[in-house]
């Protein structure tokens, strides 16, 4: 089977003239019936990957997602495309179960959507033994691997299960974070040919990365919101405590904000996660629980006011907002204090030793994140295997604020750790520097050091933070995992040397989003509220910003030219042309 077809599908159901990068290549892997793993960025166009194959199979696709509370919405979505899909969950009687089980053996739907958990059950796997199945897409797969960030023990059944279903369907596994660990787990679990891995790079062209280091999280946020009325984002909190408090303060100031976490009654969580879909709320403020599969195009802020306890964690939550291409913006606020939070959740799992070594490593190297000078996206990318160029566009590659020569201060912290000779910890050696007086310094007789207390009047907050940075910048080393002792690194040894300068530079302020509003773009969003409320789905179902945004600039006012707006096909032409156009043509007649 081509991709003529395929192409085909792609305009007529979806309403794009061509595939993005990766598609095509995932396409010709699944279309030659390969069992294959796609790793593709959010907002990369994953799904298309096994939607547009269920349209050109004679049998059923069935779609493995943990996302319950998502799976109506994404059915919605297909069936408003004229793609006919329907998903069984927890949610359903039985009675409706085993009627939509019926209309898939008579072939009424081409998509089924499954949590992971239903295929623990032997019954239900007796049923989709009867269906004429031909693929099976694992969305999220990184939860199968025990090396990923999000590991879910359910999906360990995939692979009993793929070997009772009586067609042996092919395998299209998606993911938009995986290291080349995770890749290799997902490779072996679904015995997926590693050949067959299609790898489109992690790069978000349209995402801008922001740290920001030790200022009030509070006001930042509240400045945040106030510069960028009107422009919808999530935040999130690493506990359920923050997560209450932050949507007290924003309500409290008249932004429309709810909270979702996984305390809260169910009934709340889905009114909360459903205001936010359908633009009722500006912003989610949540723990993880929230956004693994949100389809929500529209989101153009994540604020993380919390660190997350790994760099595969933060890179997938950052990569909610801009799903639709249009530019968004990720911000770390980064505390060094929020960092214990995450080491007491990694104490407090049920991790054998080797995985918690890990995650303590994991843990490191978003600390390091947060204190390098060099490019974010750089950063990212280079933990996830691949080399890249600087982004120009991260709040480092913008930083033009003077650089300062801290290669004094960067000198007496590496010959202090030298005096140490590694055998400690940055709390330590931060003591050390600045002449503490503990049981702990007495019992090591550490105050008999040459460098004790050469940096006293200096606090030990701001001399971790000083060691946390020169750690980033590789001048330092943290080896080990629960407990990391520090190492001159090479790098290292040439400051000591006097043969490398250390520049540091020093407060950020909030920044306007890149503006996408105009006058006609604010009225069709009106028309697509109106018809979503019409029709009790997310309006990024009728359709995206980004399709609004090319009616503004392609201003359309028959079928044809209505027909060239990406993300427009045959059905929502049907549905929506002539609703659109009415108010693009009275705009071309003011």
């Amino acid at each position: 089977m081509d991709l003529t077809a395929a192409q085909q599908v792609l305009k007529k159901n979806f309403g794009f003239d061509d595939f993005r990068p990766g598609q095509r290549s995932v396409l010709e892997h699944v279309l030659a019936g390969d069992n294959s793993l796609a790793i593709m960025p959010t907002g990369g166009g994953k799904s298309l990957c096994y939607q547009i194959p269920a349209m050109l199979f004679e049998g059923i696709t069935v779609v493995v997602s943990p996302l319950i509370s998502l799976m109506k919405d994404q059915v919605d979505a297909l069936n408003d495309s004229g793609i006919p899909a329907t998903f069984i969950n927890s949610s359903l009687e039985w009675p409706d179960i085993r009627e939509r089980l019926s209309a898939l053996r008579r072939g009424d739907y081409r998509l089924l959507y499954v949590a992971p958990e239903r295929l623990d059950s032997a019954g239900f796997i007796q049923a989709l033994a009867q269906l004429p199945i031909d693929l099976l897409a694992v969305d999220e797969a990184h939860c199968i691997s025990q090396w990923g960030h999000d590991f879910r023990p359910s999906y360990l059944a995939l692979s009993t299960a793929i070997e009772q279903l009586p067609t042996h369907p092919q395998v299209l596994a998606l993911t938009a974070t995986a290291t080349e660990q995770v890749a290799r787990d997902i490779c072996q679990q679904l015995q997926i040919d590693p050949q067959n891995e299609v790898n489109t790079g992690f790069a978000r062209d349209n995402l801008d990365l922001t740290v920001v280091k030790d200022q009030d999280t509070d006001r930042y946020i509240l400045d945040y919101l106030e510069v960028n009325q009107g422009e919808t984002g999530i935040i999130y909190a690493s506990t359920r405590k923050e997560v209450t408090r932050l949507t007290k303060l924003l309500t409290s100031h008249h932004i429309k904000a709810a909270a979702y976490h996984a305390g809260l009654d169910d009934e709340v969580r889905q009114q909360n996660q459903e205001d936010f879909l359908y633009d009722r709320i500006q912003v989610m403020v949540a723990t993880n629980a929230f956004g693994m599969g949100i389809d929500k195009s529209n989101v153009r802020f994540v604020i993380h006011a919390q660190v997350p306890g790994t760099l595969e964690a933060y890179y997938q939550e950052a990569g909610r907002a801009g799903r639709d291409g249009l530019p968004s913006e990720a911000i770390l606020l980064f505390h060094a204090a929020d960092l214990q939070i995450q080491h007491f959740f990694i104490d407090q799992s049920e991790m054998d030793d080797e995985h918690r070594q890990q995650a303590y490593m994991k843990l490191q190297m978003m600390s390091q994140y947060a204190n390098t000078q060099d490019c974010l996206q750089q950063f990212i990318l280079k933990y996830f295997g691949e080399d890249s160029e600087p982004c120009g566009r991260c709040s480092n590659c913008q930083d033009h604020r003077q650089a300062q020569d801290i290669t004094e201060e960067a000198q007496k912290i590496l010959s202090c750790v030298v005096r140490l000779r590694s055998r400690f910890g940055k709390g330590i050696v931060a003591q050390v520097l600045a002449g503490a007086n503990n049981q702990r310094i007495r019992d090591n007789h550490l105050s008999e050091l040459s460098t004790y207390g050469i940096m006293r009047g200096t606090s030990q907050k701001t001399l971790t933070t000083l060691i946390d940075f020169l750690t980033a910048g590789g001048y330092l080393q943290a080896i080990g995992g629960q407990y990391p002792t520090l190492h001159v690194s090479a790098m290292g040894a040439q400051v000591l040397k006097g043969e490398v300068t250390v520049y540091r530079k020093m407060a950020q302020r909030v920044q306007r989003l890149a503006p996408v509003d105009d006058g006609l773009f604010q009225e069709l969003r009106a028309v697509r509220h109106d018809l979503a409320e019409e029709q009790h789905v997310p309006p990024f179902v009728i359709f995206s910003d980004q399709s609004l945004k090319a009616m503004c600039e392609i201003m359309p006012t028959d079928d044809d030219a209505f027909l060239t707006v990406k993300g427009v096909g045959l059905s929502k032409l049907t549905k929506y042309g002539a609703a659109f156009m009415a108010v693009i043509r009275a705009n071309k007649a003011d």
